[in-house]
């Protein structure tokens, strides 16, 4: 399959490799913006392969690999995408680091899979922004790097200019959404279905949290949960919601973000949203009533925060239903 794209108008995207470079995130990088696709009618990137070190890359499994391009293919790229870091406290060659620097000076976007949003933070690119990794490196980065503001409960985090994805796959709901930016829905979601891949995942959505109320004897909280989602139309606030548990709002605040990661109220905000989006599929009743259903205040706060969770209006997400392609968008949320 043809690697560049010919038309010279379409964006250049340049994926940065080094030595010790995970496969998958390298391959699914490549598999993403590499291959030529006519078939979508818009000018589909340019890829080019990069070598952020000199001479022929050894990455893991101990494969041997020879990339096109150096360092050179960065200063000219409109997207560049770091794959992956080997070792956090190893500080990335300095040419790389410079390269990246210039990149987002002269306004390219710059993306990191996994490990890799180590390569922008000792670039420095990632001071005073939110960023994520994969889940088992958020605590390194937040004391290796105290002046980014680290999220270890989200998929990605598009702060404009710099879009860091957390562990592994993530990095694909991460490039779809620079996708969907750039050539809109539609084009975003021929090509998940080529690669056979739900079109969307909530970006909020966390890397490991699940919807999953405690476990075990039941607990004043996991009482509260399933009464919370026994009430989703109802007006809720902290300070009723520790009255119905006949806890303090601080005991309460704790308990829920130590059993999911979330407070009170953006939990219940993601329960409204998976109730909506029940609603949505299942029926045809016009939004004003799936937002008074779901608890929403109002039919623009429901978008909102429907938006904000799931990437799409109510009603892009109904439509997209409706075509069989909105496959399990908030699995966890």
């Amino acid at each position: 399959m043809p690697i560049h794209a010919a038309d010279p108008t379409a964006p250049t995207v340049a994926i940065v490799a080094c030595h010790g470079q995970g496969l998958f995130e390298f391959g699914c990088a490549v598999g993403l913006f590499a291959p030529v696709r006519p078939e979508l009618g818009v000018a589909w990137y340019r890829t080019q392969l990069c070598a952020g070190e000199p001479g022929a890359l050894r990455m893991l499994g101990n494969t041997q690999v020879q990339l096109p391009h150096d360092l050179n293919a960065v200063d000219d790229a409109d997207i560049i995408v770091i794959p992956g870091w080997r070792e956090p406290s190893e500080r990335p060659p300095q040419a790389l680091l410079d390269a990246l620097v210039r990149a987002h000076a002269r306004g390219a976007r710059i993306a990191s899979i996994c490990s890799g949003a180590f390569v922008l933070a000792w670039a420095g690119l990632l001071d005073g922004r939110q960023a994520t990794t994969h889940w088992r490196l958020t605590e390194t980065l937040a004391q290796q790097f105290p002046r980014i503001g680290v999220r270890d409960d989200v998929l990605y985090v598009d702060a404009g200019s710099i879009i860091t994805s957390a562990g592994s796959a993530t990095g694909m709901d991460m490039m779809l959404h620079m996708v969907r930016k750039d050539y809109g829905a539609r084009v975003a979601n021929l090509v998940a279905e080529r690669l056979v891949l739900a079109p969307w995942r909530d970006a909020g959505r966390s890397q490991r949290v699940s919807r999953a109320i405690p476990s075990g004897e039941p607990t004043r909280l996991a009482k509260l949960m399933e009464w919370m989602r026994r009430n989703l139309r109802e007006p809720h606030s902290l300070g009723s919601l520790a009255e119905q548990a006949a806890l303090s709002q601080r005991t309460l605040q704790r308990q829920f973000l130590d059993a999911t990661g979330l407070s009170p109220i953006d939990w219940l905000i993601r329960e409204r949203v998976a109730f909506a989006r029940e609603l949505l599929e299942t029926t045809d009743r016009p939004l004003h009533w799936v937002a008074d259903q779901a608890g929403f205040g109002s039919q623009e706060s429901f978008r909102r925060h429907f938006r904000g969770l799931v990437d799409a209006s109510p009603t892009e997400y109904r439509s997209l239903h409706r075509q069989g392609i909105a496959a399990d968008r908030l699995v966890g949320c």
